[in-house]
């Protein structure tokens, strides 16, 4: 079986797992450090603004509270399975306003690493396809193909992942979307895309480079469009943590998601809140909590 449990060295600059490309300033022993209202705001989509697409209590409210207050906010998301106009409807519906541009996702990050022309094999749902095509790539539903990414798909079959395999075997490169192990929804964890791509580097005995948070791909993506980001808001620490230390910046972690009370986060969180308003009520009136006091409980759908 392959390993699973993936670290970058963040004490050397940012290690990807292919090679070390240091990006941005790497803070190795994080402090408690409230987000500072300024600059932009980096926010994961999946247990933060939403579980399952169903808004987060009082998302909206925080959001808007924050530009009121001169921060910009984006969004970066590993969940490759949404195409971009199913995420801005479902921001609209937790009542968040944004353009696509505003949006990073893992499915744009893996698109990053094909060649135009290039023959892809999608074990993924449209999100992962939109980004694909988009890049000028033929994405085919069978090998022989160039690569193969695998994204967060609700159609993966014993068939499916035999077709995948044999790509991978015969030649073709092995992409993930994200790793992630689960995926958090209103009635608990569902397997995530690493899950899935777990099975298929079992069966073709390739390991894939992965794309999205925290890795090198994505992290481009995010310094091109958002050099300036001043805050990581999420609810994976071995994700969205890790992101923020490439980055540099503070990570806050909110408990509205994969992560509950009482879970000792790694890498440490910075700042810890209940949910992203609690969060924002903390930034702007100058206290936080640590990772070793309570933040509260999880709120529902």
């Amino acid at each position: 079986m392959v390993a699973r449990h993936r670290r970058l060295n963040l004490v050397a600059g940012w290690t990807h797992r292919q090679g070390a490309t240091k990006v941005g300033r790497v803070s190795t022993v994080p402090g408690p450090r409230t987000p500072p209202l300024r600059g932009t705001w980096l926010v994961d989509l999946d247990g933060v603004v939403w579980l399952a697409g169903q808004p987060i209590e009082r998302v909206g409210m925080a959001i808007a509270a924050l530009r009121a207050h001169g921060v910009r906010v984006v969004f970066a998301t590993n969940n490759s399975a949404p195409t971009l106009e199913q995420l801005l409807a479902r921001m609209r519906a937790a009542g968040i306003e944004a353009p696509p541009e505003d949006l990073v996702t893992s499915a744009q990050a893996a698109a990053s690493l094909i060649q135009p022309g290039e023959r892809v094999l999608a074990l993924a749902d449209g999100g992962a396809r939109e980004a694909l095509e988009a890049r000028g790539a033929v994405v085919v539903e069978d090998g022989p193909a160039d690569a193969v990414v695998v994204g967060w798909t609700r159609q993966f079959t014993f068939d499916r992942l035999a077709q995948a395999a044999t790509a991978v075997r015969q030649g073709g490169r092995l992409i993930g979307t994200n790793e992630d192990p689960t995926h958090p929804t209103p009635e608990g964890l569902l397997p995530g895309a690493g899950a899935l791509l777990a099975a298929v580097e079992t069966a073709s005995g390739r390991r894939a480079e992965v794309a999205g948070k925290p890795h090198r791909p994505v992290i481009e993506l995010i310094a091109a469009r958002h050099p300036e980001v001043t805050a990581v808001v999420g609810d994976r620490p071995s994700t969205d943590g890790l992101l923020a230390r490439a980055l540099g910046a503070p990570f806050a972690l909110v408990l509205s998601g994969v992560t509950g009370p009482g879970e000792e986060p790694d890498p440490p969180a910075d700042v810890v809140a209940t949910d992203l308003f609690e969060l924002v009520e903390q930034a702007t009136h100058g206290t936080s909590s640590t990772p070793g006091e309570s933040a509260g409980t999880t709120v529902g759908p």
